[in-house]
């Protein structure tokens, strides 16, 4: 490491942090999370999947979750949900519906919130679908364990929802069986399942991953009409921040278990805060420049059972400091609604400033 890293690695230890945005919650506010903590338990230790994620969602609008697989996004989407796996628990935080912690709520409660005010779609439809019971038999199913709709009834909402998502032929797709769908198919039918009850709140878990380009666009196209038609506010879960570019009112990168930058999409695309945003933004590839060489990010994904005391991304950081090793930086707004947590944006400011 450089003599000016460590000089500027000893004037970050003694000047202090930079004050940080606190983000407070609105009216327009429907969902809030705070300073959330999911564990879960190992044979090889208690692993912190999600270390401290706070955000806000608003009525409407969509926020985007992006990391590589194991930075806890998918965590938090089930910490929300209350689907966690056997083994693991929420240790710690709020997630506030309307100014109340459903964190607190019997499981009862629980039932009825999810369905019918919130819904979440799967990575997999084949796998998220029952291939012993026809389509139309899982619909309604849902549609009947939240409303007081008669068999019939929900029949029709059925067939309304598979028309809504662009199902050709619903009437004789609601008889077939999943495996006689096909992917994007499948796919359009648990947005209709998800969206049947007409939730509040859509969280979408890479629901493109399956599905070939085409397929992708269309299936992004349908959930952006859906959400201007019934008002719903979406948490759209992905690995790739190509899908989520034009979509998104604000977006999250995470890294982890923690958020390490927040912003609008033009603020994380034109201007990358943190050294692995900019990674992941170099590894995608530009229609503007399609000779250019991808730069993949080096070293592996974090192992949250030996998290390093610092940033978590700076055993793979070719511009780590000193103080990156030793102390975990707070997030730092670095511009209108943008916030990272990296160091390196602290070590300009005492720069621009001395």
């Amino acid at each position: 490491m450089s003599e000016d890293k460590k000089n500027v690695d000893a004037a970050l230890s003694t000047e202090g942090e930079p004050t940080t945005l606190d983000s407070g919650v609105s009216d327009e506010t429907i969902l809030s999370v705070q300073d959330l903590h999911t564990c879960f338990h190992t044979d090889s230790g208690t692993v912190n999947a999600v270390n401290g994620i706070s955000f806000n969602l608003d009525r409407g609008k969509t926020l985007g979750i992006v990391g590589e697989s194991g930075s806890g996004k998918s965590v938090t989407a089930y910490s929300i949900m209350q689907i966690l796996a056997e083994n693991g628990w929420v240790k710690s935080g709020k997630i506030l519906y309307k100014g109340e912690n459903i964190l607190e709520w019997p499981e009862k409660k629980m039932q009825k919130f999810r369905g019918e005010k919130i819904s979440i779609i799967f990575q997999d439809p084949m796998t998220s679908l029952n291939p012993v019971f026809t389509v139309g038999y899982q619909l309604e199913e849902a549609i009947r364990l939240h409303t007081n709709k008669t068999k019939e009834e929900a029949k029709a909402r059925a067939v309304e929802m598979l028309t809504l998502v662009g199902v050709n032929e619903p009437e004789s797709r609601i008889k077939q069986y999943p495996h006689e769908l096909s992917g994007g198919m499948r796919q359009r039918v648990m947005i209709a399942m998800a969206l049947c009850c007409e939730p509040d709140i859509l969280i979408a878990d890479e629901p493109t991953t399956a599905l070939d380009v085409t397929i992708q666009a269309q299936i992004l196209e349908l959930m952006q009409d859906l959400q201007k038609k019934m008002g719903m506010s979406i948490i759209m879960v992905t690995h790739d921040l190509g899908v989520i570019a034009s979509m998104c009112d604000e977006i999250l990168v995470m890294y982890g278990g923690r958020v390490c930058e927040r912003g609008t999409a033009d603020a994380i695309f034109y201007h990358p805060a943190h050294e692995y945003t900019k990674g992941l933004l170099r590894s995608i590839p530009r229609a503007e420049n399609m000779n250019e060489k991808l730069v993949p990010i080096g070293g592996t994904p974090i192992n949250l059972l030996n998290m390093p005391k610092g940033c978590a991304f700076c055993p793979r950081c070719e511009n780590a400091l000193n103080i990156c090793l030793e102390k975990l930086p707070d997030e730092y707004r670095v511009g209108p609604d943008h916030l990272a947590a990296c160091w390196m944006n602290i070590k300009d400011y005492f720069e621009s400033v001395s």
